[in-house]
């Protein structure tokens, strides 16, 4: 497995790292998943505070606690859990993430947090109170980076222009196309990576992803994901699977530094590994996507 290096920081992560989030609660199955994609060289593993009320960070933490100098860990914060009440509130403070990440740091049985991302944010938070916090961590040693996983440019160019992030989670996809309208540019200029999150589109962009196109995404009606599904399957088959094609499409932009797609069983995790293993995407694949695919249709999130 390739790594990448995350922004201008010293960490080096595999160009596809395991999105923790659909791992689920069985502890066993979830360590095997885990293990077994350490063993193939992925080395970062993304979870949250969020994932199942902080039972994906326990799971996490158990299964590498022994493995802890094998992995990038990321984790995240901001939606915070009132306790006795449905659903989750927005905060941004920096009291709040200061307690926060002790929390993390328990469930994932560490003492240091590789990437802290923000899970989020809004143009009416306090900024550079939430860049205090998180400056503040890095300097005593809790966290070793910080990022923010948002699909919101303005917040992002705030984040850009004012902070020290090495990195930005985005929905990135061959059917959403919005971070190379609004955000790609710009990190690559400043230096900053892309964490390409939800490649496969929740299965759509998969051989088999058609019977999962039976609702709309985005934009996409039902018929259009049916028609472009067809299409894509007609144009990128003849060398590759839709899968490797799928995976491959974020990767080919250089300021993408890895791929974190899910996986809730060992063999779509072994899928997902051959795919992200194949050759890069060449620049007619890469055309050919493109055509088929619609880029200049999605309401961004500002």
């Amino acid at each position: 497995m390739n790594t990448n290096r995350l922004g201008q920081s010293d960490l080096y992560v595999s160009a596809m790292g395991l999105g923790c989030m659909t791992l689920g609660t069985d502890e066993v199955k979830a360590a095997a998943i885990i293990h077994e994609a350490l063993d193939h060289g992925i080395n970062f593993l993304d979870t949250a505070d969020l994932y199942d009320e902080g039972r994906n960070e326990e799971i996490v933490g158990q299964a590498i606690r022994h493995r802890r100098a094998d992995v990038i860990l990321a984790t995240k914060v901001g939606n915070r859990r009132i306790p006795g009440q449905e659903g989750w509130s927005w905060d941004a403070s920096k009291s709040y993430i200061r307690s926060a990440v002790k929390e993390s740091l328990r469930r994932l049985q560490t003492d240091y947090i590789d990437l802290y991302q923000l899970h989020g944010g809004t143009l009416e938070d306090e900024i550079d109170e939430t860049i205090e916090a998180f400056e503040e961590l890095k300097q005593e040693g809790v966290i070793r980076h910080y990022g923010i996983s948002s699909i919101r440019p303005n917040v992002i160019r705030e984040y850009v222009q004012r902070s020290g992030i090495v990195s930005v989670m985005s929905q990135y996809s061959i059917l959403d196309r919005r971070p190379e309208e609004s955000i790609l540019p710009l990190l690559a200029r400043e230096g900053i990576s892309l964490i390409a999150r939800g490649p496969l589109a929740s299965g759509i962009l998969t051989e088999h992803g058609r019977s999962k196109a039976e609702r709309a995404y985005l934009d996409y009606t039902a018929a259009e994901l049916s028609e472009l599904h067809g299409q894509l399957m007609q144009q990128t088959t003849l060398t590759r699977t839709l899968t490797q094609t799928a995976l491959q499409y974020p990767l080919a932009d250089p300021a993408v530094a890895a791929i974190i797609p899910g996986a809730s069983s060992l063999a779509q995790l072994r899928q997902n590994i051959a795919s992200a293993t194949s050759p890069p995407l060449s620049a007619l694949e890469l055309e050919t996507v493109r055509k088929v695919s619609k880029a200049g249709r999605y309401t961004l999130h500002l």
